[in-house]
């Protein structure tokens, strides 16, 4: 964090251009007086404090894992681990069995005694402990775990066990795990598919749909801050997860299609050939082809007996589907029987550095119920494209997949490569469009910067909601989307129906006070930052924070550091009113009148949150000038502000006149004469 700036008691009143405005001289503040702090006395206002880390982050920097200024540092490390999951979906049961062989590399400083895995599905057990109803099933069945090969009891006082407490999973190793080894655990395990699992994010519907995230023993994460991480899922706040390769292998009944985080490396093994030649046009097409029509007739995949004959495994009467993905947050996979199958490929820029255009697959499954789904390619590859250039990272994967899954989800779930998303025939085009870009969006946040959701949901849904505003002014030119967020975020905030941002997601008062503290509020702010910053600096920050973060785990000081490292601000004050307070912006027009030396304007800060003041004056017909009030004078306590400007004649005096940033009662911030 840069050092605290000593507060300037003099105001500065700084005129700046924008578009085709004419530049304010800096006027002089007039007769007003401005006094220094020893003379002001008690504040006027709260004043914002200085942001402090936690204990264990500044132990972090202590220790070069992290830096003072929001970089990995030289000592960063994480931890990583191999995944071979062999999977059974019985269908017909809707049940799945599978065995997890886990190999968890320990790559940080210390020697682990215990292990610590998730079992999300047991959110889903009698009694489970959560933050919003969810259908029982039993959660989990565990039927086998072991660790270097040993196998363990449950039974308390044995020498070799596990525990289960709700969804999580303790190990106790047979030997501890040094730094530099790596700990093999096996897990053979099954549970019932509940229909709108963890939280609707997974789940099957009608007889020609599964889902299946939050689907296996995922290994905690353990980090540089927190250790293991301790918080359980209950069903609302998403996921933590570290990278790791994931080998998958699926064992689906014939013709029900299979589509997975990673690359599918048997197609050949499994697709019906007319599928397969399609599917390889749609990877060199820039417009969508039909892969499948789910009322062709056709067979979509090849069938057991010819799997068996091309000597490739089939288990139990049904093809096996095999997959592989490197360096990946969690693996999700679906499998539709009635689906229609379309696919295209798209731009994401050059990721390899070689000056030529690179591309991944883009690919919609969905059923006739949701028509509207016929555009889903298409909005994915302008999202991808998009996206890949606004973050300035390039979509790093094979492919991404979307999948309707109506019945299961009313609006969408992202998983590396894969999202499931609701079918939208009530709310629109515009609404599948912007739900499409926003599952997509968090591809670069969480997904490639790894952020904790159950903690600071606000850093990967408010940088989500953000984007994918960006998006659909890019896709809709003529919509609003920031300020319709920016819009429902007052509406909360006049209500006092909201929670502070950095209290942890889990634990906000309402479902209400959850979003808008991680969706709504945040990408209002950060629309806010924009313009405080300024759009080049705005921007050169965000891409910092996600290149520098790529394939990494960052924490919400990293988020703030960076900003202020490449703005060369301390903007403690910004973060401590917006992030950890509910504080509102409340900025009046209070007086206006002509002087001998001028016109007098006096602005008043009604509210609790310090802002610049942005005033656009109109006079003379229509002639405009813009003057800025630094955020300076808020800083030293005061409520009022004065200025001179040389300008006469003044019909209109507005702050904020675009409404970039969101005053809670605009009606106070215009002066007409």
């Amino acid at each position: 964090m840069l050092f605290l700036h000593k507060f300037q008691f003099f105001i500065l009143l700084t005129a700046f251009f924008t578009s085709c405005i004419p530049t304010g001289e800096i006027p002089e503040p007039g007769s007003g007086q401005l006094v220094s702090g020893q003379e002001m006395g008690i504040p006027e206002r709260p004043l914002p404090q200085q942001v402090v880390p936690p204990n264990e982050y500044r132990k972090a920097v202590d220790t070069e894992t992290r830096t003072h200024d929001g970089r990995p540092g030289p000592a960063y490390w994480q931890q990583f681990t191999e995944y071979n999951i062999d999977v059974t979906l019985h269908a017909s049961d809707r049940r799945i069995s599978a065995v997890a062989r886990i190999a968890y590399h320990n790559q940080s400083p210390n020697t682990l005694r215990q292990l610590h895995l998730e079992l999300v599905q047991n959110l889903h057990a009698e009694g489970a402990i959560r933050n919003r109803p969810a259908e029982v099933t039993g959660g989990i069945r565990l039927n086998r775990v072991t660790a270097e090969g040993i196998d363990l009891s449950n039974e308390p006082g044995e020498q070799y066990r596990y525990g289960v407490q709700g969804t999580r999973m303790i190990i106790h190793t047979p030997a501890p795990v040094a730094p530099g080894e790596t700990s093999e655990l096996e897990i053979a395990y099954e549970f019932r598919i509940p229909q709108q699992g963890a939280g609707g994010r997974m789940g099957y519907h009608d007889d020609n749909l599964f889902y299946l995230g939050y689907w296996y023993p995922h290994m905690v994460v353990y980090d540089d801050v927190l250790g293991w991480h301790p918080d359980p899922y209950r069903g609302q706040a998403e996921f933590y997860h570290g990278f790791a390769d994931y080998h998958l292998t699926v064992h689906a009944p014939e013709q029900w299609l299979v589509m997975a985080t990673g690359e599918l490396q048997n197609a050949g093994d499994v697709l019906a050939p007319d599928v397969m030649q399609r599917w390889e046009e749609a990877k060199q097409s820039d417009e969508p082809i039909r892969i499948y029509t789910a009322e062709s007739g056709e067979m979509a995949t090849r069938s057991v007996a010819e799997e068996t004959a091309a000597g490739s495994s089939a288990e139990d009467g049904k093809l096996t589907w095999q997959f592989s993905a490197q360096n990946v947050r969690d693996v999700a996979f679906s499998a539709t029987r009635e689906s229609n199958w379309d696919a295209a490929r798209t731009s994401v820029g050059d990721r390899t550095g070689d000056g030529i255009d690179d591309h991944t697959v883009i690919n919609a499954f969905w059923r006739d119920r949701a028509p509207l789904w016929s555009e889903v390619v298409s909005y994915q590859q302008h999202a991808i494209t998009f996206l890949s250039d606004l973050t300035g990272f390039a979509y790093p994967w094979p492919h991404m997949t979307a999948v309707e899954g109506g019945g299961i989800i009313g609006g969408g779930m992202e998983y590396p490569m894969m999202t499931i998303m609701g079918d939208y025939n009530q709310r629109g085009q515009e609404a599948l469009y912007s739900v499409t870009a926003h599952e997509l969006a968090h591809m670069w946040i969480p997904m490639i910067v790894s952020t904790d959701e159950r903690r600071y949901s606000w850093l990967d849904e408010g940088s989500t909601v953000f984007s994918t505003a960006e998006a659909v002014m890019d896709f809709y030119p003529e919509r609003r989307p920031h300020q319709e967020t920016q819009r429902a975020y007052i509406r909360a905030a006049r209500q006092g129906n909201e929670g502070p941002m950095m209290q942890r997601s889990d634990f906000h008062y309402s479902t209400t006070h959850f979003i808008i503290a991680s969706y709504r509020k945040p990408s209002a702010i950060l629309a806010a930052l924009r313009k405080v910053l300024g759009e080049d600096i705005f921007w050169e920050a965000y891409r910092a924070f996600i290149e520098e973060w790529a394939f990494k785990q960052a924490y919400p000081w990293d988020f703030f550091r960076t900003f202020e490292r490449i703005s060369g601000r301390d903007l403690f004050w910004f973060w401590y009113s917006w992030y950890y307070e509910t504080w509102v912006m409340n900025q009046v027009v209070d007086e206006v009148e002509e002087t001998e030396k001028g016109t007098r304007i006096v602005i008043r800060d009604d509210g609790k949150v310090p802002m610049p003041v942005y005033i656009t004056v109109t006079y003379d017909g229509d002639n405009r000038t813009e003057y800025k009030i630094p955020v300076d004078r808020w800083l030293g306590g005061k409520r009022t502000a004065e200025i001179i400007i040389p300008e006469r004649n003044v019909r209109r005096v507005v702050i904020d006149v675009n409404m970039e940033l969101p005053d809670v009662n605009r009606q106070n911030a215009v002066w007409e004469r």
